[in-house]
């Protein structure tokens, strides 16, 4: 097969990860397989994951006019492009549902993301709730394939990034990204702190500086050195609003820790309470300070966790299975009469961009002060790059003390 995963960014992410194993898969198996990016990479971009060099990355306008079995979106954004495609297949494979990915108030950006779960192609996800959401919302029958791991990486025996602190202590690891609200970063950090743990550490895609009472961070670092700062620390707290099926929970118990998460959605695909983790109600924020001064308290709790967290790692499949039941979902759909037709895709697509331009621009004349935010943030891909990421930064930094 010629396939082709079309993704927004080549950038560090649990979801670019996920498409990169997959992809790669195919490519193992015989398949042509290209990753065409909408937004603009270098060798730098690529640098945190070794599968990137392997892999056939090109701008989305490059690979446009080529001619491919099958088109897979990977996200809203790219699905809205599939019908420039020429391809005898049509697919999306949905990790979230990326409407929540936006405040309340953005109810067209939020209608024009809904728009795309309504097109008429194959989908495949990694989730149940967003296999059992597609069905009930849209009628469409996704396949579901759980994410896979890579255990050759992430595993509780190994190099750590500091020795593990002695029984009684506690050091706590936040992950995720800044300047994206519904993973929460700043605010758990904020939260972190106020349980009083012993270390705080940060491990973080964006470009972030110092940050005050976080005693060790770690910046935009490959995936290969991942493990030995999650081997290091006793818990992983991430308290995101909106997963697909979160994956660092998932690596943190393969390193022999355990973690703290808020009841989103996907959590329990892998997370039980009280078993190899501790799960909070999303924005209770007194219970995790709870959960965290108990895991400090209680040295045999805490063990008890990490030995449940090692079970659930251990049942768990590797890329190798869930990447091999990704490529018997395409080769399925290869093997159907053409799937998902390009006018039809091309006329779903304009009429929803036509009803979010409407509506948008009825929401901006009400609200004339998401125009200044919008310049705001345009601002800062065009002033000089030392000067944003300063100023990035500053609202990074902004965001934990909130």
């Amino acid at each position: 097969m010629r396939v082709c995963f079309l993704v927004g960014s080549a950038d560090i992410s649990g979801g670019s990860n996920v498409i990169f194993q997959h992809a790669a898969h195919l490519q193992a198996l015989g398949h042509e397989v290209s990753v065409a990016v909408q937004m603009p990479f270098d060798e730098k971009t690529l640098e945190w994951h070794p599968l990137t060099a392997t892999l056939t990355l090109l701008p989305i306008e490059e690979a446009v006019p080529r001619h491919f079995d099958l088109v897979i979106a990977t996200w809203w954004k790219t699905a809205l492009e599939l019908h420039r495609f020429n391809a005898r297949h049509y697919a999306y494979f949905v990790q979230s549902i990326e409407s929540r990915f936006y405040q309340a108030d953005e109810i067209p950006l939020q209608r024009l993301v809904d728009s795309t779960y309504a097109l008429p192609v194959s989908f495949v996800t990694e989730a149940t709730w967003i296999r059992d959401y597609l069905n009930e919302r849209y009628g469409k029958a996704a396949t579901l394939v759980r994410n896979g791991i890579r255990k050759d990486l992430f595993s509780s025996v190994g190099k750590m990034a500091a020795p593990r602190l002695p029984r009684g202590r506690l050091r706590v690891l936040v992950e995720g990204p800044f300047g994206v609200w519904f993973k929460n970063t700043g605010r758990t950090i904020t939260t972190v702190r106020r349980a009083h743990a012993d270390e705080l550490w940060l491990l973080t895609g964006s470009d972030v500086g110092r940050l005050r009472g976080v005693d060790r961070i770690f910046s935009r670092v490959p995936v290969s050195e991942v493990p030995e700062i999650y081997r290091a620390c006793d818990v992983l707290v991430k308290l995101s609003y909106v997963e697909g099926m979160f994956g660092p929970p998932l690596e943190m118990f393969h390193c022999g820790g355990t973690a703290v998460v808020y009841a989103v959605t996907g959590h329990d695909e892998y997370i039980a309470h009280g078993v190899n983790a501790a799960v909070a109600a999303p924005g209770d924020e007194a219970e995790v300070i709870r959960l965290l001064r108990g895991l400090k308290s209680d040295a045999e709790r805490l063990n008890a966790l990490k030995q449940g967290a090692l079970r659930t790692a251990q049942d768990w499949p590797d890329w190798q299975q869930s990447s091999q039941l990704f490529a018997e979902w395409a080769q399925g759909v290869n093997a159907q009469p053409e799937t998902g037709s390009q006018a039809a895709i091309a006329a779903l697509n304009s009429s929803a961009w036509a009803d979010y331009v409407a509506h948008e621009n009825i929401r901006v004349r009400r609200k004339p002060s998401v125009v200044v935010h919008r310049l705001m943030d345009g601002m800062l891909d065009r002033i000089p790059t030392a000067v944003a990421k300063r100023l990035r930064r500053l609202r990074y930094q902004a965001e934990c003390y909130r």
